[in-house]
């Protein structure tokens, strides 16, 4: 165990369930929702916390992207994701690279397109990240992206409090409103909220299914079966703020003009 937040048991308890090298839901398919409407064969994509690979794969292989640049913040995750990437034989059209948390390290108007998949929420200051997403778009360039939103300004409530520290994911939270004035503040236009609650709802209900079934005993053999109740545990106080609308996983994108 690594004082990493995504550590290598995490990981494969996470993979299981959405797929390899994918480390939040939907696998390729909810890339294809964050990305409907929007052509981005041949762009310039910068993929902000790319996570354990899969998601950039998808990218390059399902959507034509013609270079992505993946970005995160721990050792585990990019070791794992390079693996995948060269396994799959698409290091000439991805690379991974490791950032410290702040500014992007990159020119003005470098890429076509940003992205990221339920990464962001544990960046607290969404206001500078708009601004630095904003900053490295190119004129024209767009800004896809799903994150797991709160859905209100102000304290979360006890439950939804109760579920972060379960995580232990050190997440910073924000409501529709405030990724609205953050993207318009940055000077971004054409900004689009879909809220996915109601399709999370139903995925993380069938999860807590699988934890709860044979799943879990093959899990518990590798990873051990306090790793895999306390996983259940955090499921099981996710699903009531899922239920109450408080925890709102989110499509977001905007144009730069």
């Amino acid at each position: 165990m690594t004082d990493e937040l995504y550590h290598a048991d995490l990981m494969d308890l996470l993979e299981s369930l959405w797929g390899e090298g994918f480390l939040s839901p939907g696998g390729p398919e909810e890339v294809a929702r964050v990305l409907e409407g929007e052509d981005i064969r041949g762009a310039s994509v910068l993929d902000i916390g790319c996570g354990a690979g899969g998601i950039d794969l998808a990218l390059v292989r399902n959507h034509g992207a013609g270079y992505v640049t993946g970005l995160d913040v721990e050792d585990g995750v990019l070791t794992r994701a390079r693996a995948l990437v060269a396994s799959a034989g698409a290091a000439e059209r991805i690379g991974l690279i490791k950032v410290a948390p702040g500014p992007l390290p990159f020119p003005p108007e470098t890429f076509d397109v940003v992205f990221s998949k339920d990464s962001i929420v544990h960046i607290p200051d969404k206001e500078a990240l708009m601004a630095e997403v904003a900053r490295v778009l190119k004129p024209g360039g767009r800004f896809l992206a799903s994150d797991w939103l709160i859905g209100h300004d102000g304290p979360p409530s006890p439950a939804m409090r109760a579920y972060m520290e379960a995580e232990e994911l050190d997440f910073g939270m924000a409501s529709p409103d405030r990724y609205r004035a953050a993207c318009a503040a940055a000077g971004l236009e054409d900004v689009g909220i879909v809220d996915r609650n109601p399709w999370y709802l139903e995925v993380a209900r069938t999860e807590l299914s699988r934890m709860q079934g044979p799943w879990a005993d093959e899990v518990a053999r590798r990873l051990g079966p306090d790793f895999v109740a306390k996983n259940i545990a955090i499921w099981q106080k996710m699903i009531p703020v899922l239920e109450s609308g408080e925890h709102r996983p989110t499509h977001i994108r905007a144009r730069k003009p």
